[in-house]
């Protein structure tokens, strides 16, 4: 896990594969039109992977102080992203409707999850940081696609229009 401040190619390779991770989550987001996209998502990854990878490089005493410094960091980063993720959601005041309608919840959570995967992959642990990037595009996409489908066959038979069931699924959250 410990990284050399003279292996280039390690560091090269920690910092390229976060970009490439925040890059396709962002790119599912942009194509979705939500207000977070590709350079944000590529930035908050390569970010926490340059957080952690701070105290990765620094020389220290002792394994504890090193590790003790990793934990720091982390929770100094997930911090930090959950207050970005705090300003991309919004209660919008409902026009017609009494009930108030909260947008950017997923957008929020994505951005948390590119800089855990982003800390993942600085800390050397890219196998964890690509299966996490799969399973949060299987999520963005396949999920919704799933819940398009049982919702709007479920309504489908209620109502009898697809049209209005699947608008009423995409009021859920910002997806």
């Amino acid at each position: 896990m410990l990284i050399h401040a003279d292996d280039w190619l390690d560091i090269a390779f920690r910092l390229t594969l976060a970009l490439i991770v925040g890059c396709t989550i962002g790119w599912n987001r942009q194509q979705g039109g939500r207000p977070a996209g590709m350079r944000t998502f590529m930035l908050v990854s390569m970010g926490a992977a340059l957080f952690v990878m701070i105290p990765l490089q620094a020389e220290g005493d002792s394994t504890f102080v090193s590790t003790n410094a990793l934990s720091r960091t982390i929770q100094g980063v997930a911090t930090g992203v959950g207050f970005l993720g705090a300003g991309l959601i919004l209660q919008e005041s409902p026009r017609k409707s009494t009930t108030p309608k909260v947008r950017g919840l997923t957008t929020a959570a994505c951005i948390w999850t590119a800089a855990g995967l982003g800390a993942a992959i600085g800390c050397g642990l890219w196998q964890m940081g690509l299966l996490g990037g799969i399973l949060t595009l299987i999520t963005l996409s396949g999920v919704k696609k799933l819940k398009r489908l049982f919702f709007s066959h479920k309504s489908h038979h209620k109502s009898g229009t697809t049209e209005e069931s699947l608008n009423s699924v995409d009021d859920d959250d910002d997806d």
